[in-house]
């Protein structure tokens, strides 16, 4: 490259490659990476990370944003709030959902959500697609031109007042075939946690404990065992959004080793929370409440064996924001039974510095697997990558450089949602993102902010190419690579 080629270049850190680590350079000139090598020639901004290390943004594909739920609640984040506390926490790309409700124009849904996006997103964006009413129109009018004009995702539900029954499963299934769309699934069964929720109440269980045993680890095995044969009758990939038990990461392990074209995630809450949170005095145990629900001990460590040998392949925030107060958690008054509270734990801003602790500094999956699953990952699989999700030459410059050694004690008022609490609350976390970059703009940088509203952008994802292969077996997924660790560290 000429001299001062570069509008930026990043010095002296250790990069998360494709093939590796490696202690290079980056240059960036614009929005792209356009170089990547050791001694690169000066930028008009230089930034030293030595002693770092060197990642691609956070790709966070599972995010409720400024959204109303099924029962017509509206959470607690806007576009601007929720992409703010993403950047400050290393995420430069969500996907956040477009939500049908029933009688609602799915066309018209989306112009409402991109509306939202571009008036407040200060990072990139997609949208997937929640079908609660998959008719005739939505299925073969809507749909087919929504995917072509780069929404390449759908979600569906088998529980809540929004959930499709198996016909209606099957519908969708096939019509995101016919277009290539990808499915994404809550898989519990709506029954049976119908019928405990029921029993509970009449017993007098109405506490925010309760909640967990609402439902049933069987109603998550039920439902992911259906999906599957759900996609392997239709020949459609599908992933099974938040896995929470060992049962159900066990079915997800086998369908794919019987060639059902099946992918998972899970969520740092179900690996480093469980059911005891929700036993808290009076309705503090609310702010615990998601569905499906936090699990056992013996689940968080059958989750991470399964990320670790790939039988999971993503870990997402599902980023569900709801108040401890009237507007959220406590809309139904302030002495609600467990089914009427909403279910939702806030983690954009957290989700990269949990994992990061978890994954890196306690070396449970090494620096390489969590970058796989928090940004590479989620970029192949929603259609994103190579412009996503990696650090190589033509790829968006969105980098993330982390200080290994800076330990950081979580609380809420550092963090950057709406919601008012963290489920964290006095976590002590070592490696912390101290300079984020998206689109080449110096978006977070000594704790500060440096983009503004509506500078994100819509990221349109061609039909076909979500769901595309992953490129390792999961015979690797035993941890970090030894060759590439040996080769480099951020000493």
């Amino acid at each position: 490259m000429a001299e001062q080629a570069f509008t930026t270049v990043i010095r002296g850190g250790t990069a998360v490659l494709p093939d590796g680590l490696a202690r290079v350079d980056i240059g960036i000139h614009g929005e792209s990476i356009a170089a990547i090598g050791e001694q690169l020639g000066p930028g008009a901004n230089e930034i030293d990370a030595t002693g770092r290390f060197v990642a691609p943004g956070g790709v966070d594909p599972h995010a409720h944003i400024e959204q109303v739920s099924g029962s017509g609640l509206l959470n607690a984040d806007s576009f601007e709030s929720a992409t703010v506390s993403a950047v400050f926490g290393g995420t430069t790309t969500v996907i956040p959902f477009a939500a049908q409700h029933k009688g609602h124009a799915l066309d018209r849904v989306l112009d409402d959500y991109h509306r939202l996006a571009e008036r407040g997103a200060v990072i990139d964006y997609a949208f997937h697609m929640i079908l609660a009413d998959p008719n005739e129109v939505t299925l073969k009018t809507h749909l087919p031109k929504l995917v072509r004009d780069g929404h390449a995702s759908i979600k569906v539900f088998m529980t809540y007042d929004i959930r499709l029954d198996d016909e209606q499963m099957l519908d969708v299934l096939a019509a995101a075939r016919d277009n290539g769309a990808f499915v994404c699934v809550h898989a519990e069964n709506h029954g049976m946690i119908s019928f405990m929720s029921k029993r509970l109440l009449a017993n007098g269980h109405t506490a925010p404990s309760a909640h967990t045993l609402s439902h049933p680890r069987l109603a998550e095995v039920d439902a992911i065992q259906r999906v599957a044969a759900m996609s392997q009758l239709v020949d459609q990939p599908v992933m099974v959004f938040h896995v929470s038990t060992a049962e159900g990461a066990e079915v997800v392990r086998k369908a794919r080793g019987d060639g059902v074209k099946l992918f998972a995630e899970t969520c740092p809450h179900y690996l480093l929370l469980t059911a005891k949170d929700l036993d808290k005095p009076g309705l503090e145990g609310a702010k615990w409440m998601c569905s499906p629900p936090l699990r056992q001990a013996a689940d968080q460590e059958a989750l991470w064996t399964a990320l670790a040998r790939g039988d999971l392949q993503v870990v997402s925030s599902d980023h569900a924001p709801y108040r401890f107060d009237a507007s959220g958690k406590l809309s139904a008054g302030p002495h609600p039974t467990f089914k009427q509270i909403a279910n939702g734990l806030p983690g954009l801003e957290v989700r990269l510095p949990l994992m990061f602790d978890a994954a890196v500094t306690q070396g449970r999956l090494g620096l390489e697997r969590f970058v796989e699953l928090t940004s590479t990952a989620p970029a192949k699989l929603y259609g994103l990558y190579p412009k996503k999700g990696t650090l190589a030459v033509g790829a968006d410059a969105d980098v993330v450089i982390w200080d290994p050694a800076k330990t950081v004690r979580l609380s809420s008022s550092m963090l950057h949602d709406n919601t008012g609490y963290t489920p964290y609350e006095g976590r002590a976390l070592t490696g912390w993102p101290e300079t984020v970059l998206s689109r080449g703009r110096v978006a977070v940088r000594d704790g500060r902010l440096h983009v503004a509203p509506g500078s994100g952008r819509f990221l349109p994802r061609a039909a076909g190419e979500a769901a595309q292969p992953l490129g390792r077996p999961s015979a690797e997924f035993a941890g970090s690579t030894p060759g590439a660790a040996s080769r480099a560290s951020a000493a």
